[in-house]
């Protein structure tokens, strides 16, 4: 998964706590991703990207994994990741998909309260690629305003 630390370089690496290669990381990288994605939503200003999120819905679409969401420091609370969510949620329930999970580090605690504050709850633990993480997961429809 992606993590939202980030370097302030617009157009050099901007995920630079990822210890392995997963795409190109630069802002052209960061869009590339998003229009490769099934479910991918990237918000930009002038500037280059400022926020994210990438999903996937499993096989049987009944769940769907969050891949990826960032914003750029730059603009954290300015509700980008919030409306991220929301359309992540708003077009996974399109598809009929109910349930959003995403796994976090255990040794990361801010991001598991991250989720926490938007309604995600842990699942239980698994083995990820880079060590024992978190499963945290959230109804769709809690994540659509009103």
């Amino acid at each position: 998964m992606l993590r939202t630390a980030v370097s302030r370089a617009r157009e050099a690496t901007v995920f630079d706590d990822i210890a392995g290669p997963l795409f190109d990381v630069s802002a052209a990288g960061v869009r590339e991703a998003t229009a490769g994605a099934e479910c991918r939503f990237l918000m930009e200003d002038d500037d280059g990207p400022v926020g994210v999120a990438i999903a996937h819905p499993d096989e049987d679409a009944a769940e769907a994994e969050l891949l990826a969401l960032w914003v750029h420091p730059e603009h954290a609370g300015e509700g980008i990741s919030e409306e991220l969510l929301e359309r992540v949620a708003s077009s996974l329930a399109d598809r009929g998909t109910r349930t959003l999970r995403t796994d976090v580090p255990v040794d990361q605690p801010a991001v598991r309260e991250f989720y926490r504050s938007h309604g995600f709850a842990p699942r239980g633990r698994r083995q990820g690629p880079e060590g024992n993480e978190a499963v945290f997961v959230v109804d769709v429809e809690t994540l659509i305003r009103g």
